[in-house]
């Protein structure tokens, strides 16, 4: 795979193509969220976030990715809904950060959830 075809998949949810390319030290780092460091605990929580989207239907969009050099950055939208009625609409921004063997050193994810009001 290439590198945007990992960052690709690893944002719309297909988590377990990626995991022979996320590093043993990796950084995930999902933006006034949480920190996961180490390759096993982000394998960790793409299984706790797998079986969220297992509980719902998804449909995540791709509008942008930009990628030079060891850099993929992708931007889209995920919709979440569960028996026809939306749960979460999220706007994101993923930034992938790679070495020279196409292995995740870093992720940073910038994700806006749309009041529920809105």
């Amino acid at each position: 795979m290439t590198k945007t075809e990992i960052a690709k998949a690893f944002s719309s949810g297909k988590f377990e193509k990626t995991n022979k390319f996320i590093s043993e030290n990796a950084v995930w780092t999902v933006v006034e969220e949480d920190t996961f460091i180490g390759k096993q605990a982000i394998i960790d929580n793409c299984e706790q976030v797998r079986n969220y989207f297992q509980s719902v239907t998804t449909d995540f969009k791709t509008l942008n990715i930009i990628a030079e050099g060891n850099k993929v950055v992708i931007s889209g939208t995920a919709e979440f809904s569960r028996e026809k009625k939306r749960v979460s609409f999220v706007s994101a921004c993923d930034v992938y950060e790679f070495d020279d063997n196409n292995q995740i050193q870093n992720i940073t994810f910038y994700c806006i959830q749309k009041a529920k009001n809105d």
